[in-house]
């Protein structure tokens, strides 16, 4: 199953100033579901298309070693489950149809940001597409693109009104297991509103 995503918006209400200026780590939220469009804005920020036809978020060599995830637990018009993001497409492609937020939590340390988060968002590097062209020292470029990502993420969530926090801490066995696909997990951003 295929989900076509609302276009992302361009331009938005609070201004790039605003958004670095009111940014933090936001690890508790409220019970109620992200629209559609939300999601779709988050993701576009962190790994969709921009104007000149290049990734969002930059990366070394334009290699783009990553793959998005989504785990899925309450979107309004989404069912439950692991969605890749195909960011060329601005799509969703359903892998699996079941709420894995509390395996993904377990996976996580039993951080409670994870198993309350509506979404939460797995970046899965695929290192040996830097590595081939940059060797060893790949390996840093790919951790440093995943920082230019995840600030995409942090600085659109605040934009957007919701919260969100860079999880690094997990057992990466225990995270592959869970969304099964290839790749190495790196980073995942719990999503939600921020609870009152």
């Amino acid at each position: 199953m295929e989900v076509k995503l609302p276009e992302p918006k361009i331009k938005g209400e609070v201004s790039l100033e605003e958004a670095i200026y009111k940014r933090k780590s936001i690890r508790r939220y409220a019970s109620e579901p992200l629209t559609l469009g939300e999601l779709s804005q988050v993701l576009w920020a962190a790994y969709g298309m921009n104007i000149w036809g290049k990734r969002t978020s930059p990366s070394a060599g334009a290699r783009y070693p990553f793959e998005v995830y989504t785990v899925v637990s309450s979107v309004e018009g989404l069912e439950p489950g692991l969605y890749h993001y195909d960011g060329k497409e601005h799509v969703l492609k359903l892998v699996r149809k079941e709420d894995l937020r509390e395996k993904l939590a377990r996976a996580c340390l039993r951080q409670k940001c994870v198993a309350t988060a509506p979404v939460n968002i797995v970046i899965v590097a695929h290192y040996e597409r830097t590595t081939t062209r940059y060797g060893e020292r790949g390996i840093r470029y790919v951790h440093i693109d995943a920082g230019h990502m995840g600030q995409n993420i942090y600085l659109q969530a605040t934009a957007l009104g919701l919260g969100t926090v860079a999880v690094g801490a997990f057992r990466d066995e225990e995270v592959k297991k869970v969304i099964d696909v290839e790749g190495d997990p790196l980073y995942i951003f719990p999503l939600g509103r921020p609870a009152e």
